[in-house]
């Protein structure tokens, strides 16, 4: 028996469909994602709460004409399923599948590319500007999660909708998680508004239009204790000061509108996001407006799979899974512990040693490993929500009030508070710690998620201490090391199984810009190759180290440790000793550590030729595993030894020649 997914090949099919058979629908798409995600993982909970939605979102608009944009986009397999991609699904977040975020280059239908929170709002308002401009008349829909409104940027948007446009259609997809659960002052506004027992009626003008609709009198029957955003009653019973006098109808005296009429744009809601018939007329009565609207829908993250239900927060973003269980295969035996695992570890003794010291993440505490902390010395912990420029700036505060906070957060995320991270630490000082996480590739997630860019960004700030670990017991010791430093320290590291190096109980103290010397040359008379090998790439040095070895060269084998300041004369004695040097960084080449190293060498006017091992001057595509694009762009034992060799004029192997050529 055929699937109504099987016949849906694009959004003019979803227009054809019966109510009964979109409801269908929305099942069929519920099992292919708890079935297609099971073996490569993904972000399964938040896309069963919205397969309702996207097909509502598709029955009333026209992609790729009218524009969608997704805030995170990470909800947006339902989107792709009925855009044509259905055939492809089961490739996403695999190598040289689906992206698992939307992607321009990927399809027409999605107008917006995006893998970090608070984007939408903004990006949508840019479009509806430019159709103004250009006096056209497509739609554009912003869909936004509740955890958007955390985000400054968010706010930003918000507060020039009106301003600008006079049509602005915004969906604020509310399932009280983004992926921890939501915290603060915004997630407990909007739960007053769904859970206050007042609501207002629905207003007149939406009213005449449902009943216009086929079945109406049914729309406005499931409506009629969901709409207009309980402006008065709620607002002025739940919101007021306690003792001030209330104005039930929130219009004037001591009432207080919904944010959003505050900001002049239009709020409906909240309804049941899980209604069909309601979702629908809800939208097309969007679409007559004339003038800034926003709609709150409620959904169910994990809606349809008891297993993603129950854990909202490991089924936001997971591996593979046994769909009758939910549960993810065991590690192997030996495998070693994750780095936010060291991380989250190491945060909770640091912390029962000193008390100045104190976590903070960016809604992100099992992805960072802070959720050791939280459990075992909540008081030390602060979650800010998805609010990294706030996280780096409080952390600041603290700091001047003689803490030394650790702001865990991931090397590609905290590229938005660059600017908070020079005036406000680095401009002042100040003894903050940042434990960046997924530093090098984030291989499923792609480039909106790879950290690939935090040296460079960083080595040009003046008093930073810059660090990178081999592996988990040096990742202890620099987190030790910079709670000892009063300058702010940063401390990039991979994401995944470390090296299977014990940790220590006690961390040792570094000597901050100081290498350590793995290996010496031999003085064998043989040629001398010094092997840099920072962070996560040692382990690749070593091995090309030994492989060099049996082939007859003296290697000299050097763990760089810290980025800044450089440990300049290490990197000078062994660049007058050796033939050839070679940095290798999990890092893009321009400005990071091998950059950095010929700055040193053309000031000390070394001419030892330098082998750069590091990813080129782009943006690197998603993989099933780092090691595939690792060995597709260089970043491996066979092309270092082949690019070491080809400097002596020697020939590498043909496998090495093709990996060197790719590099």
């Amino acid at each position: 028996m055929n699937r109504y997914l099987d016949m849906v090949d694009g959004p003019d099919h979803v227009k054809k469909l019966t109510l009964t058979q979109l409801q269908t629908l929305a099942e069929e798409i519920r099992h292919e994602l708890i079935e297609g995600l099971a073996k490569g993982g993904g972000h399964l909970g938040p896309n069963l709460g919205v397969v309702e939605l996207t097909i509502a979102l598709h029955h009333v608009f026209s992609t790729p004409k009218d524009k969608m944009v997704w805030d995170v986009s990470h909800q947006i397999y339902v989107h792709k399923l009925l855009t044509g991609r259905k055939d492809r699904f089961r490739t996403i977040r695999q190598t040289d599948g689906l992206n698992g975020f939307a992607l321009r280059t990927e399809s027409a239908h999605d107008s917006f590319g995006a893998g970090h929170a608070g984007t939408a709002l903004s990006a949508a308002l840019g479009m509806c500007a430019a159709r103004d401009q250009k006096k056209t008349d497509e739609n554009v829909v912003c869909i936004f999660g509740d955890a958007a409104l955390t985000n400054g940027i968010s706010f930003e948007a918000l507060n020039n909708i009106s301003h600008t446009t006079k049509k602005f259609i915004g969906i604020l997809n509310d399932n009280e998680w983004s992926i921890a659960k939501n915290v603060g002052a915004i997630s407990a506004y909007l739960n007053k508004l769904i859970t206050h027992p007042s609501y207002n009626k629905l207003s007149k003008e939406f009213e005449t239009f449902v009943k216009k609709l086929p079945k109406g009198e049914l729309a406005l029957r499931l409506a009629h204790k969901a709409e207009e955003g309980f402006k008065g009653a709620v607002n002025a019973v739940s919101l007021q000061p306690a003792g001030n006098p209330v104005d039930m109808d929130g219009r004037g005296g001591h009432g207080s509108p919904v944010l959003f009429e505050e900001m002049g744009v239009r709020y409906l809601g909240p309804i049941d996001g899980h209604d069909l018939p309601l979702l629908i007329s809800t939208l097309q009565f969007a679409k007559t407006c004339d003038s800034p609207i926003v709609i709150h829908v409620l959904t169910k993250k994990g809606k349809g799979y008891e297993a993603a239900i129950k854990s909202p927060e490991k089924f936001h973003g997971t591996g593979p899974y046994d769909v009758a269980t939910g549960n993810t295969a065991p590690a192997k035996p030996g495998t070693p512990p994750a780095y936010q695992d060291v991380f989250g570890a190491t945060m909770v003794k640091l912390c029962q040693k000193d008390t100045s010291v104190v976590g903070i993440t960016a809604a992100m505490p099992s992805g960072t490993g802070l959720k050791a902390l939280e459990k075992a010395m909540p008081e030390r912990y602060y979650d800010v929500g998805i609010a990294e420029e706030h996280a780096v700036i409080f952390a600041a505060g603290m700091a001047t009030m003689g803490f030394r906070p650790v702001c865990a957060i991931y090397s590609s995320f905290l590229q938005r508070a660059y600017d908070c991270i020079h005036h406000d630490v680095c401009l002042q000082d100040l003894p903050v710690i940042f434990c960046m996480d997924r530093a090098g590739l984030s291989a499923n997630d792609g480039p909106t998620h790879h950290g690939l860019f935090d040296i460079a960004y960083l080595r040009c700030l003046p008093n930073v201490v810059a660090m990178a670990p081999a592996n988990e017991d040096e990742l202890a010791d620099m987190m030790f090391t910079a709670t000892h430093q009063n300058h702010p320290a940063f401390i990039r590291y991979p994401r995944g199984a470390a090296e299977g190096v014990p940790v220590k109980d006690q961390p040792k103290l570094l000597e901050v810009g100081k290498a350590e010397v793995q290996q010496n040359f031999a003085s064998n008379g043989k040629r001398k190759v010094a092997i840099f090998g920072l962070g996560a790439m040692n382990s690749i040095a070593r091995r090309a180290a030994a492989q060099l070895a049996t082939e007859g060269y003296d290697v000299a084998l050097i763990n760089p440790r810290f980025t800044k300041p450089l440990d300049a004369g290490t990197h000078e004695f062994f660049g007058k000793a050796a033939d050839v040097v070679v940095t290798l960084e999990d890092h893009a080449l321009m400005g990071g550590y091998g950059s950095s190293v010929l700055e040193l060498f053309s000031e000390k006017a070394i001419s030892t030729p330098v082998v750069r091992i590091g990813w080129p001057d782009q943006f690197i595509e998603h993989a099933t595993t780092q090691d595939e694009l690792r060995r597709k762009y260089g970043l491996s034992v066979e092309n270092t030894v082949a690019k070491v060799k080809a400097q002596f004029g020697e020939a590498a192997a043909p496998a090495a020649k093709q990996i060197a050529a790719m590099a």
